[in-house]
């Protein structure tokens, strides 16, 4: 028989409060620093997809968060103008990835609600990925830090990692409902591992996060927004 839901995991970046959107702005800021040293066959599309090609190399070497992106900018700016990018345009790339460590964090609508009404029943977790230093502020900005019993910072959400927190936090996975955004990071990976998954997805997902959704799963739901999450872990079959 089922083991009674003991705890919930979310999801940090975009599923409690808004980052991508942070990134899109960057993006878009640079392509315009870079327009007048690219050859001019280059749009921004494919400057796009040159820098998405250099983030995807970087995981392993910077993991995931603004630094490793920034410095993806960077790799990517001195490889499209055969390291003939302005000293100017690198000190620019610089400051808008210091920006984005500066962003003020704006909650999701119902982030403060659902996690408030679920932490007088279960435990709860933050299960994140990115840099240590920037996911702590956010955390700390957000007024959430306070009603979670425990934080992890991963460097990758894979079906191993999401066991050895549940056990290290006593439970086994059957027993952890996680919630999040990414398809690819929070949904897949926690079903592998036995666990339920509530996907909440938002407008804007980082390529890499993209996947298809396991719809013959019993233990995958999916909610319009936070808002309808209480009602759902109270109806779960356990």
């Amino acid at each position: 028989m089922p083991k009674p839901l003991t705890t919930v995991a979310f999801d940090a970046d975009d599923t409690l409060w808004h980052n991508e959107r942070f990134f899109r702005v960057t993006q878009e800021r640079f392509a315009e620093l870079l327009m007048d040293h690219t050859p001019q066959d280059m749009g921004p599309e494919q400057l796009d997809r040159l820098l998405l090609e250099a983030e995807g190399r970087n995981l392993g070497r910077y993991g995931y968060g603004v630094k490793g992106f920034t410095l993806s900018m960077i790799e990517t700016a001195i490889d499209v103008t055969d390291a003939r990018v302005p000293a100017k345009v690198i000190q620019e790339l610089l400051e808008a990835g210091q920006m984005m460590l500066s962003y003020p964090i704006e909650l999701l609508p119902h982030a403060k609600s659902a996690v408030t009404a679920l932490s007088a029943e279960y435990e709860l977790i933050l299960i994140t990925k990115g840099d240590l230093l920037d996911q702590e502020r956010k955390l700390a900005q957000s007024g959430l830090g306070d009603m979670f019993d425990g934080v992890e910072i991963v460097s990758e959400k894979t079906a191993a990692a999401y066991h050895d927190i549940f056990k290290r936090h006593g439970h086994e996975p059957g027993q952890v409902m996680m919630v999040g955004n990414s398809m690819r990071s929070d949904i897949l990976p926690v079903l592998e591992a036995g666990g339920w998954a509530t996907f909440v997805p938002h407008g804007l997902v980082w390529d890499h996060e993209h996947a298809e959704p396991p719809t013959d799963q019993s233990r995958y739901f999916e909610i319009e927004d936070l808002g309808g999450l209480v009602d759902l872990i109270k109806r779960l079959p356990l």
